[in-house]
């Protein structure tokens, strides 16, 4: 006679399935190829890490003045540190270092009063960060008025040109873009035609194409005696040539919203630019955040072809140091702190994104 089975849904899973074992058990050693898989990543870790780490840690020089100070076999962390501020601002003047620092202080705090909650008049302090705080920080970099000295942009460089030429580009290119694409998905023939040939015309051209192009063949149109600044040249080029992207980009979105959304704006008897501004556009620009932060950061680090037109951002100026004679050797330290600088900010824009689409989401 069989016994009958009483289940026990009281009793705890098996101590194998739960916890950390179980967490390995199910993600490293779930198959045999798994297994293999895990066994031979474990080994080259084992391989790589510890020389690494005691390449740049445990053997690395740290403080000094001078090359002297690097005799051992590990990193040279003295040339990162003295060439820090260099790396920083490139040729900005040191006694007047307190201007870039107080613009990018002002960013910052604008940032941050925008993302913390509660805080109020929100929509004011948003419209001073994107329309008034570049045309303070335009000031502070440049100078020229309250007695600031002027310090000519061929003197700016490092991380501070990077942020500035990607900022910029981004204001310039969102908006830009999105006009765009409502041109593109326009029903009128002569300004549907118009937006197709310019998102076409820059899409088919290289980003370097682009920069040698406007510093070049911009001077030769303009009137005699009229000086266009080459940072400038670029920034146009660059803001030109991210807004076609950007078009593409907010067009995707623009196609997912539904039909019933449009004829519903029209049901409301809203105009055309009331119904985009108040209806679709916040549907589409919301379920195309990644792309949109995908060509930031593509931006950010497309910033580094700016040496071609003589500009020096991050990478370069750290380029430049390395035909120093008296730092001769040390590449490896220059391009290691410049890919973290890049990494850095690159991986903080994915994770803005992440938690944008998580708190804009609502459900569809």
């Amino acid at each position: 006679m069989t016994e009958a089975h009483i289940p026990h849904p009281d009793l705890s899973p098996p101590l194998t399935s739960v916890g950390p074992v179980g967490w390995v058990r199910r993600n490293l050693f779930s198959t045999p190829l798994n297994s293999l898989f895990t066994l031979t990543a474990l080994y080259l870790l084992y391989h790589f890490i510890p020389p690494m780490i005691n390449w740049a840690v445990v053997s690395a020089d740290w403080s000094g003045t001078s090359r002297d100070a690097c005799s051992g076999d590990g990193a040279c962390w003295v040339f990162v540190r003295l060439r820090f501020l260099h790396f920083m601002v490139g040729f900005y003047p040191e006694e007047q270092l307190w201007r870039p620092i107080a613009a990018f202080a002002m960013g910052v705090l604008l940032l941050l009063y925008l993302f913390l909650k509660g805080m109020p008049h929100k929509d004011w302090v948003a419209v001073f960060t994107i329309f008034g705080s570049p045309i303070v920080a335009f000031f502070l970099f440049y100078g020229g008025v309250f007695g600031l000295p002027v310090v000519e942009t061929h003197q700016w460089g490092g991380l501070m040109l990077t942020l500035i030429l990607s900022t910029v580009g981004m204001l310039f290119a969102l908006p830009l873009g999105t006009l765009l694409a409502l041109g593109r998905r326009s029903s009128m023939p002569f300004t549907k035609s118009l937006c197709v040939v310019f998102i076409e015309l820059w899409r088919g051209v290289p980003l370097i194409t682009v920069l040698f192009m406007s510093s070049v063949l911009i001077p030769l149109f303009m009137p005699e005696g009229v000086r266009m600044d080459k940072l400038l040249r670029a920034l146009i080029g660059i803001s030109l040539f991210q807004s076609a992207y950007m078009a593409e980009v907010v067009r995707s979105g623009l196609q997912v919203v539904p039909r019933g959304q449009y004829e519903a704006a029209d049901a409301l008897g809203l105009s055309y630019w009331k119904a985009m501004l108040l209806i679709i556009l916040p549907q589409a620009l919301k379920t195309v955040i990644p792309g949109i932060v995908n060509t930031f950061i593509q931006l950010f680090k497309d910033t580094t072809l700016v040496l071609i037109i003589g500009l020096f951002d991050l990478l370069a100026t750290v380029q430049a140091s390395f035909t120093d004679s008296k730092w001769l050797g040390f590449s490896a330290e220059g391009y290691i702190f410049a890919g973290l600088i890049y990494w850095l900010f690159c991986f903080s824009m994915s994770r803005y994104s992440r938690y944008l689409e998580k708190k804009l989401h609502t459900g569809y």
